[in-house]
């Protein structure tokens, strides 16, 4: 658990706010029922399609995702309150013959915004992947979120590219 100070403009408050960031147990019934709330909020978010999650996705995504071996997920409370949330997979590089961890959802509550904690989180998040040997972590983000891609940025993420004159790679699904 990290305690830290954070100072509000303009107002030059000083507060004081338990953050606590970690690894998401599955079995854990108020983790589990914590990234239901977080996901659901992340899916009511116009970044995350603007429609709640569905009753059949709420009563059987934790337990799946407990059943995926490559499945991990982290968690963080701030002053105990369900904060945000990154799900992540690993994957695999065939040019690195090594590990990947693709961040499939990020999420911070409104309320907790603007303090730093997504940054805290991917921070866990990189802990996890050097410890499975990974070599690289991997994430999608909307081009209209500029919010969320400075944050990436910050932390030290760019576009993929593997030839300049290509450009930068994009990511494209086909619902089946």
């Amino acid at each position: 658990m990290t305690t830290y100070t954070e100072k509000n403009s303009p107002v030059e408050k000083r507060t004081q706010m338990k953050v606590n960031i970690m690894q998401v147990d599955y079995s854990h019934s108020k983790q589990a029922e914590d990234l239901i709330y977080l996901l659901n909020c992340y899916a009511n978010d116009p970044m995350g399609g603007a429609t709640p999650l569905s009753e059949k996705v709420k009563r059987n995504l934790v337990k799946t995702l407990s059943e995926l071996p490559h499945a991990f997920s982290v968690i963080c409370y701030v002053d105990e309150k369900p904060a945000g949330l990154i799900n992540c997979f690993e994957s695999f590089s065939t040019f690195q013959c090594k590990p990947l961890v693709n961040i499939h959802d990020i999420i911070v509550t409104d309320k907790f915004r603007r303090h730093g904690l997504c940054q805290k989180m991917l921070s866990r998040v990189e802990m996890i992947a050097k410890g499975k040997g990974c070599c690289k972590i991997t994430l999608e983000v909307l081009e209209g979120n500029k919010t969320a891609q400075k944050s990436y940025q910050n932390y030290g993420f760019s576009s993929y590219e593997l030839d300049p004159e290509m450009g930068s790679a994009l990511f494209w699904q086909k619902v089946i």
